[in-house]
């Protein structure tokens, strides 16, 4: 089960966890149902495989020592490894303020200011942190303060070095607060590995995260519909299909993709395919038209 905030499916900024940039500063909600702990591994992993130092400030309930240990759960020597060169850091926000006990919006910038100043000196590609939101309550902190905060913190990512996944537990947070906090984000994460969305804007359908087996259903239906839809009425409008944001695509949803590109040129629709060089191969040897494949990066 997927958890949802109102505005959630339609964020223009929604991506999956692999896709986190530098410069990205990203809105994250879970739940019981959604706990976020495999997105929170693949954001590490994804991180020290780039050569960024990560540090990731958990849930309050527990420890650093019982993050730590949770995180080297993963298989093989990477968490290990980089825990024992500190690329890795499990840490908390009241930790974070020290020498100060309690939250202002000034300390927590001039720290992650400091943080950030340090990783770029050792030679890091970059600094990303990881920050449940649950400290709010555990530090008593204003809730619009944070609100203001999240609101105005363009300035940390404006150098294109320093990216942060905020990470909010449903549970603590009023509904509105999540809706607000949402739409502060220019980034919005998908709650789980192996979720979907597909995003119609206009004639532009956007694919975001895993298309494969599970959620073949829902990528053929989208597709369906942008084919019905056309660019708008017009004859002989287009429409584009834009895989930037797809995770993955598997052999059954690039197949159907397929189809759908000779069908509507036997239809006179002119679809385009938007696609990094990867998944153009994998159309084009299930028989796409190379025209039709605009291949970025």
């Amino acid at each position: 089960m997927s958890v949802h905030v109102d505005g959630e499916e339609q964020h223009p900024g929604t991506l999956p966890v692999q896709h986190m940039g530098l410069g990205h500063h990203a809105f994250l909600c879970y739940d019981t149902a959604t706990p976020a702990w495999d997105v929170l591994a693949a954001f590490v992993w994804t991180g020290l495989t780039r050569g960024e130092k990560v540090i990731v400030f958990g849930p309050p309930e527990l420890t650093p020592a019982q993050l730590r240990a949770r995180l080297q759960q993963a298989p093989g020597p990477l968490v290990a490894g980089a825990y024992a060169r500190e690329q890795l850091r499990s840490s908390s926000v009241r930790e974070l303020i020290l020498p100060e006990r309690r939250f202002t919006v000034d300390r927590q910038w001039e720290r992650i200011a400091e943080e950030t100043e340090t990783a770029r000196a050792e030679g890091y590609a970059g600094l990303r942190t990881y920050i449940d939101m649950g400290w709010v309550a555990d530090l008593g902190a204003d809730v619009e303060a944070v609100m203001d905060r999240e609101q105005r913190a363009g300035h940390l990512f404006d150098g294109g070095f320093y990216s942060e996944v905020c990470a909010y537990d449903r549970r603590r947070f009023a509904p509105p607060v999540l809706e607000a906090m949402c739409r502060a984000h220019p980034q919005h994460l998908l709650p789980a590995l192996g979720e979907l969305r597909c995003r119609r804007d206009g004639a532009t359908l956007y694919v975001i995260g895993e298309a494969d087996t599970a959620t073949q259903e829902r990528f053929t239906a989208a597709l369906e519909e942008l084919l019905a839809a056309g660019g708008g009425g017009e004859p002989g409008a287009g429409v584009t299909v834009d895989l930037l944001r797809a995770g993955f695509l598997g052999a059954g949803c690039a197949g159907e993709l397929a189809r759908v590109l000779a069908r509507a040129s036997a239809l006179r629709r002119p679809v385009r395919v938007r696609c990094a060089a990867g998944h153009a191969l994998l159309l084009r040897r299930l028989g796409a038209d190379p025209a039709v494949l605009d291949v970025v990066g």
